[in-house]
């Protein structure tokens, strides 16, 4: 059998909140070149968005550098698209030169794509590099003004490859685009148009022996033969409870159904979410962790003071907060209007915010306490 690591959306570049990731993609792409190094398999697929955005900080393409420095000397082809987030052109520099050492980068789109054809030990594989097809692009590269939408145009794109088939040889595609077929998504993905335009039918990829998809962030199969990788890391809290791994594949004769096997990378840090109150997480807070990113969501009912000083002290890089309180849990959640407002007192004015945040109602004491500094406040304001 034919073996691939397939792998995508690596966001080299991207933070986390106010968190740079630099480092943590560094280092579970050691753990991609060690596995390679590891499985020999005859080529490694990266799938598009190898940025975070067009213009990539000076970091991130340092990474970039070294990472298909370390694949390409373990004599494994490499296969990279451009995706969605990333520069065709700044993906495809250098390509023709990059090729004879065995990494293969397609960047800007083509009306014919590129192929790299691989003598496995079964046979022959050609693969297929289409990068992300952008409707207007693929409508100008094929001089076809009546395309419409991602399904028509990657259709199109799709027709023309299959054209190409030559008898003997298994084919595979590299792809980067939103497939139908029950699929979840994730906040941390760009979507490529408004509403559903996007997406491209499944059967639009007949005839390939297997698909290696790249955008959306959870490893996942629309059907069998098409497949996600989904993200190096963790890119948002959205995606907290995601298993992220690479997927090693297998491709046998013709017409059989690849092997699929997930791998999980070592990851310098987790991303996860904690949830209680203040001062039961900062109370029984395990130690394992802890240099984890971690977002609370917390469910005081009254004040805090300063509470991501609170969180930081036990999760140094917590990365935010928020408040679970239900605002009026009655459901009497109608604000009153301007009039209203002017024609209450302090104290009732105080007492329906208390109980608006809250969801109770404020004590005799604590209205007669609140009373009391208001007294004084507007005596003081008065004297002044």
């Amino acid at each position: 059998m034919a073996r691939f690591v397939h792998t995508a959306d690596w966001h080299l570049g991207r933070p986390l909140a106010s968190a740079r990731l630099t480092e943590d993609q560094a280092f579970a792409l050691d753990g991609l070149c060690d596995l390679v190094a590891e499985v020999e398999p005859d080529a490694v697929l990266v799938a598009g968005d190898v940025y975070d955005r067009s213009v990539p900080p000076a970091e991130a393409v340092e990474l970039l550098d070294d990472t298909l420095t370390r694949l390409a000397a373990t004599g494994t082809a490499v296969c990279v698209i451009a995706g969605n987030h990333d520069s065709p052109e700044r993906i495809g520099f250098g390509s023709r030169l990059l090729a004879p050492s065995g990494v293969h980068m397609a960047g800007p789109l083509e009306a014919d794509a590129t192929s790299v054809l691989l003598n496995a030990d079964d046979g022959p594989v050609r693969i297929w590099l289409l990068p992300y097809a952008d409707p207007s692009v693929v409508r100008f590269v094929l001089d076809d003004d009546a395309l419409r939408g991602h399904d028509e145009a990657v259709g199109a794109m799709l027709a023309r490859i299959r054209a190409s088939f030559r008898p003997g040889e298994r084919n595979l595609l590299v792809a980067h685009e939103f497939v139908t077929g029950g699929v979840e998504t994730s906040d941390s993905e760009r979507p490529l148009t408004v509403g559903g335009t996007a997406q491209v039918a499944c059967e639009r990829f007949d005839g390939f022996d297997y698909v290696a998809l790249g955008h959306l962030h959870r490893p996942q199969s629309p059907r069998t033969g098409l497949r996600y990788a989904g993200s190096l890391l963790k890119y948002s809290i959205a995606e907290a409870d995601h298993r992220k791994s690479v997927s090693v594949i297998e491709v046998g004769k013709p017409g059989t159904a690849p092997k699929v096997e997930e791998v999980v990378l070592p990851v310098r840090r987790d991303v996860r979410v904690v949830s209680g109150t203040l001062q039961r997480l900062v109370a029984e807070a395990p130690r394992e962790g802890r240099d984890d990113y971690v977002f609370a969501s917390l469910q005081d009912a009254g004040p805090l003071y300063d509470p991501m000083a609170a969180l930081r002290a036990i999760w140094p890089n917590c990365i935010g907060f928020r408040r679970e309180r239900v605002l009026d849990p009655r459901g009497g959640d109608a604000m009153p209007d301007s009039a209203q407002l002017r024609s209450r007192d302090v104290a009732a004015l105080f007492s329906g915010f208390f109980e608006h945040v809250c969801g109770e109602e404020l004590t005799g004491a604590e209205r007669a306490a609140f009373v009391e500094i208001a007294d004084s406040a507007a005596t003081t304001a008065g004297e002044d």
